[in-house]
């Protein structure tokens, strides 16, 4: 009211700007979209991400790549290889976002008080994971620098994640860092488990 002026300017913003605005990870772009939009896409960009990153795991298994007779019985075998890619990968992404609970629970127990405070937090990263759709152009165009584009995905999707943590419990900037090493430790110690299980990961 002091000021006459919107508090948010991107309530003014084409989608389109907003959208270029989140891509750059910017703070503002996020509680907008987080706070004063009413998008309800979680969980279906959640599924599609896990379908997305599924499908790599599933090409870059051994022999997935060899051309085989459409009759053959291997080719049912290799489907399920691709739904347990599928729950591999969403118990990777539980152990990740669980690490980052864990963590910001025991460091600030005060800003997670509420079951709503945790659905707002999950909402956040499971939004803030969309980088992971680029996991399909990468694999489609698949060239010689396929492995450097993967990492690049994925500290994108990890600097996503840091602005959303921020973003949403108002924190400063090293607090988010620390929850999220600690999802990816809990993640990778997921790996390991599946990989002494014998299982390709």
């Amino acid at each position: 009211k002091s000021c006459q002026k919107p508090v948010d300017k991107y309530i003014e913003y084409d989608p389109v700007i907003i959208l270029i605005n989140a891509v750059l990870c910017k703070a503002q772009a996020y509680r907008h979209i987080l706070f004063n939009t009413k998008i309800n896409i979680h969980g279906k960009l959640c599924i599609f991400c896990l379908l997305c990153e599924a499908y790599l795991r599933w090409l870059q298994l051994q022999d997935s790549s060899q051309n085989i007779d459409p009759d053959d019985l291997i080719r049912y075998a290799k489907e399920w290889d691709f739904y347990r890619m599928f729950g591999i990968a969403s118990l990777e992404q539980t152990s990740f976002l669980l690490g980052i609970f864990i963590t910001l629970w025991w460091m600030r127990p005060e800003m997670l008080k509420t079951k709503s405070d945790f659905i707002l937090l999950l909402k956040a990263l499971l939004l803030s994971s969309y980088g992971k759709l680029l996991l399909i152009p990468a694999v489609i165009w698949e060239h010689d620098y396929t492995p450097l584009c993967l990492a690049f995905i994925k500290v994108f999707v990890l600097i996503s994640n840091s602005q959303a943590i921020r973003v949403t419990l108002n924190l400063n900037r090293m607090l988010p860092w620390l929850a999220i090493f600690f999802g990816l430790v809990l993640e990778n110690g997921v790996v390991c488990l599946f990989q002494k299980m014998g299982w390709d990961v």
